[in-house]
């Protein structure tokens, strides 16, 4: 296994880790609100957009092969 392709799990695995440790932050964060089901369901939508901005910016990366 070389530098890159090391790199590059490494860079996918902890990306992963790091999205679902912010998925269980945001529902901890409603949960400990009390943000009810409008509030949690808006949290994970707005604070959600950005993490969904970001793997469909890789998914067209990785079709347009730029």
């Amino acid at each position: 296994m070389n530098e890159a392709l090391f790199s590059q799990i490494a860079l996918y695995v902890c990306l992963t880790g790091l999205i679902l440790w912010m998925g269980y932050i945001v529902w901890d964060l409603a949960s400990k609100s009390q943000a009810g089901r409008f509030g949690t369901i808006a949290l994970f939508t707005i604070l959600g957009a950005g993490v969904a901005g970001f793997i469909v910016k890789t998914v067209l990366v990785e079709v347009m092969n730029i």
